[in-house]
């Protein structure tokens, strides 16, 4: 018995003894390479086991491994991860991670993908990194809402419904703003709008965002008047894991998301997945309620180290109430008030139920395909192409017919239910119309390519030349959604009996058959053919660039609708528009501490499609005289300058000049010379030519790092926009099609530009609390922003809207787990002093911000 307790003894020391050797203990401390911060709660584990620990405070970390040797991997959101063997006991020492570039955040389409660090002469520009978007332009915020913390950039609610939102750079809306994803621009062809609720789900998948204020980097002819918005969506992920996040804001608001990415394996395969659910019972005004899905599926294939492929499909469908813009009064009295709601009910009893909906519902479903290829030709030579495809099904819902309301001003469902049902039929042709909700359809298809050719012609000259291809067809129709009782809907001799669901998923299939069409019904094809080339030569102290595109645009319309006449069915006759830009830009570099830039730039921009027609809804017949392009001119110049490692600043002076521009508005009332009799009113569109804009204006943006836990930026600009001398003006009757009045010698010259803040600034800070923990925010200011007369000429300035400061405040939680994994729990409140004011203005009245909203959220990452 004794020799087995001897045994016994000599093996524990013997097993003690090993596991003694075979552990190793490794320290060190990580930091910002640029800044020379910490990075607390930076992430280090031992590659191939469950062994990890988290930097501290000060950036230092201590991890205990039972591996006597091996690698450990440092990592920390937005930097690029390190490496490091380490064998036994290892003092790594102090080290420095490098913020991620732009080039590690674009995988594929390096070539189509034109971002402002690809090019050695510099552009006005603000990029949003990933890290970023996730923490602050996810849940109930609107996309655009991360862009606001730029300098000229306005973000107006657009009356509060998700996905509402409209962007200005410069003081140009997103019509006249392009915006690219992955390379490929998806402003409307009709008219160039960006509709923000179709891409609900790109802060989910986005690597980052830039914009690019003025003349920008892209070298498409495209729509950049303002700027130029580049989202960079994910490919198929290099790396392996996931992860699962649940989200719930103000309102009812709720979302969960879940990814994985299953990483690149030994044949060169990689697949990435993202699905997620949105839902809430309003936004925060009234009846704008809202529901959505968000799908993401990217594979990727890399066959050797000369060939790259990336495919990918997403989507993100949606539904949600509408609110337009209100006035000062409702504003005053009532901010959350939206007079497009009301309170469903059941015909049999006569009760009201909790449920709401509303006569102005937007519903949509555009599902986005790309095929990247990237050719690595040569060590100097490369070919970057994009090949894409979206079908956009759904549209808007509206009123047909007399509305009855309640006595608070909401619809009432119930007793239009019961007068609907006194009529049996109604509509355009009886004497009783009734009421009736519709669906203005927007169904489209898109095709384009992309691709650049890109070579090194010697150690300081590059050159790129590259083509943009595009068919577009998009059919426009009105459909019934609900009958509310009526056994049908006359108008232009027929009855008409079916109804479809305002749903985003419905909307792919099921949508009216041409017999069923109301009101207008008509397609329109746009094909375009674009090239484009760059030139550019750089050495340590000098660059410059010549950018070049010329394109052919052209339209036909197609009319179907049993209203029309002869003349205005069948196909139109197709208009050829040619259009053109040129750019150029210099850059000397003093020393590494400062930087002078000058950019100019001209652009001949065909109009947009909905400009070309009389009247696009009715007639075939195109306008005369024929529509020219727009001029645009643009200079802007920069000037760079560094403070040591902590302070770096850019300031940007820019003049823009815009002529000839073609403006076309819908929507007015004319009320037929009485006033008193709303009988005879009709709706109006107005078509006006040779409006004139200058924009001229200053901007400052800043990083400053004064102290290793703190991090400010901050940013101000002033603009002076102002229409210059006189156009003409056209008013038409919207139904028929008729010229209602006519005048020429509009003057507007030295009336500045209403709607949005002409001087903006803000100041944003973020701190590292203890290890793990960091709070942000900061304050924006808005002032300068013009009053108009409310009608359509905006001939005159009545004023000004009261200058205004919002403030947010966020909150991060990082905790990694033993394994590697990680918690992270975010908290975000927007406008934190509920400062409920008037935020911007258009034609038809005012917006206001929203009160007070907030969201949190937690996210296991492994």
């Amino acid at each position: 018995m004794k020799k087995f307790y001897n045994f016994l003894l000599v093996a524990v020391v013997m097993l003690f003894t090993t596991v003694t050797f075979a552990q190793a203990t490794i320290t060190g401390k990580v930091i910002d390479a640029e800044t020379t911060s910490p990075l607390p709660g930076a992430n280090v584990a031992v590659k191939g086991t469950s062994d990890g620990a988290t930097a501290d405070f000060d950036g230092n970390f201590t991890i205990t491994t039972s591996s006597s040797s091996g690698e450990i991997v440092i990592s920390y959101v937005g930097f690029k991860p390190i490496s490091i063997a380490f064998n036994g006991d290892t003092n790594v020492g102090t080290i420095s991670l490098s913020p991620d570039s732009l080039d590690e955040v674009v995988i594929v389409g390096s070539g189509v993908i034109d971002l402002a660090e690809d090019r050695r002469t510099p552009v006005a520009v603000s990029t949003i990194r990933r890290d970023e978007i996730q923490l602050k332009g996810v849940g109930n915020v609107e996309v655009t809402e991360i862009m606001k913390n730029t300098p000229s950039v306005f973000v107006s609610p657009g009356g509060g419904g998700f996905g509402d939102s409209a962007l200005f750079v410069r003081g140009f809306d997103d019509t006249n703003t392009a915006v690219l994803l992955n390379g490929q621009p998806i402003n409307a062809q009709e008219d160039g709008r960006v509709f923000w609720s179709n891409w609900q789900g790109v802060s989910d998948i986005a690597n980052a965002i830039q914009v690019q204020r003025g003349l920008g980097a892209s070298k498409l002819a495209i729509s950049s008047v303002g700027g130029t918005v580049n989202i960079v969506m994910k490919a198929a992920e290099k790396g392996k894991g996931g992860s699962v996040r649940f989200l719930s804001g103000n309102d009812s608001y709720f979302k969960t998301t879940a990814e994985y990415n299953t990483g690149v394996n030994d044949k060169g395969w990689a697949f990435s997945f993202l699905i997620d659910h949105w839902q809430a019972h309003r936004s925060w005004a009234r009846g704008t309620f809202g529901q959505g899905q968000n799908y993401f599926f990217a594979v990727g294939y890399k066959p050797n180290d000369r060939h790259q492929f990336n495919f990918l499909i997403t989507g993100a469908p949606q539904y949600h109430g509408q609110r337009w813009s209100q006035s000062e009064e409702t504003i005053e009295n009532d901010p959350k008030f939206n007079q497009h709601w009301g309170f469903t009910s059941d015909a049999v009893n006569g009760q009201y139920t909790s449920d709401i909906d509303s006569e102005r519902r937007n519903f949509y479903h555009k599902p986005v395909m790309n095929l990247n290829w990237d050719w690595t030709i040569s060590d100097v030579s490369s070919l970057s192409t994009v090949l894409y495809a979206s079908w956009g099904r759904g549209g808007g819902t509206g009123p047909r017919g007399d509305r009855i309301r309640t006595a608070d001003g909401q619809l009432d469902y119930f007793a239009i239910e019961q007068a609907n049902e006194a009529i049996g039929v109604g509509g355009f042709d009886s004497a009783e119309t009734g009421y009736i909700r519709r669906g203005s359809m927007n169904n489209h298809s898109w095709y384009g390519i992309v691709s650049n050719f890109n070579t090194e012609l010697n150690d300081n000259l590059s050159f790129n030349v590259g083509t943009d291809l595009r068919y577009y067809e998009g059919d426009h129709f009105r459909q019934i959604i609900d009958l509310y009782g009526l056994d049908g809907w006359a108008e232009d001799g027929v009855t008409y009996t079916d109804t479809f669901e305002a749903d985003p998923w419905a909307a792919l299939f099921d949508f009216a058959d041409e017999n069923q069409r109301i009101d207008y019904d008509y397609s329109e094809t746009i094909t375009y053919q674009g090239l484009f080339s760059q030139l550019e030569y750089s050495n340590d102290k000098f660059s410059t660039f010549i950018q070049g595109a010329v394109s052919n645009q052209s339209y036909v319309r197609e009319g179907r609708h049993i209203s029309y006449s002869d003349e205005d069915r069948g196909e139109s006759d197709k208009l050829n528009k040619i259009g053109f830009n040129l750019k150029g830009g210099v850059a000397y570099a003093i020393n590494d501490a400062n930087k002078f830039f000058f950019n100019a730039g001209y652009y001949s921009r065909q109009p947009f499609l909905d400009n070309v027609f009389e009247n696009i809804r009715r007639s075939n017949a195109l306008v005369s005289p024929e529509v020219d392009n727009e001029d645009i001119t643009g200079f802007e110049a920069g000037y760079e300058f560094k403070i040591g490692d902590n302070f770096t600043a850019v300031a940007n002076f820019y003049h823009t000049q815009w002529e000839n521009r073609v403006v076309l508005q819908g929507g007015g009332i004319n009320d037929n010379g009485t006033p008193n009799d709303t009988s005879d009113d009709f709706e109006v569109s107005n078509f006006q030519r040779g409006v004139n804009q200058t924009h001229i204006g200053a901007e400052l943006d800043f990083i400053f790092t004064p102290t290793s836990w703190l991090r400010i930026n901050g940013f101000f600009s002033a603009g002076s926009w102002k229409f210059d001398g006189e156009s003409s003006f056209d008013e038409f009757n919207i139904d028929t099609g008729e010229l209602v009045s006519s005048a020429d010698g509009i003057n507007r010259d030295g009336i500045s530009v209403p709607g949005v803040a002409q001087t903006t600034a803000g100041l944003n800070a973020r701190a590292n609390i203890i290890s793990g923990l960091s709070a942000d925010g900061g304050f924006k200011y808005y002032g300068n922003s013009y009053k108009h007369d409310g009608g359509s000429l905006q001939t005159m300035n009545i004023g000004t809207i009261d200058d205004f400061v919002l403030a947010d405040f966020g909150l991060t939680y990082n905790y990694t787990l033993g394994n590697g994994d990680r918690l992270t729990f975010r908290g975000n409140v927007f406008n934190v002093f509920d400062n409920i004011v008037i935020s911007n203005t258009d034609r038809f009245g005012f917006f206001n911000t929203d009160g007070r909203t907030f969201n949190v959220s937690a996210r296991y990452s492994f």
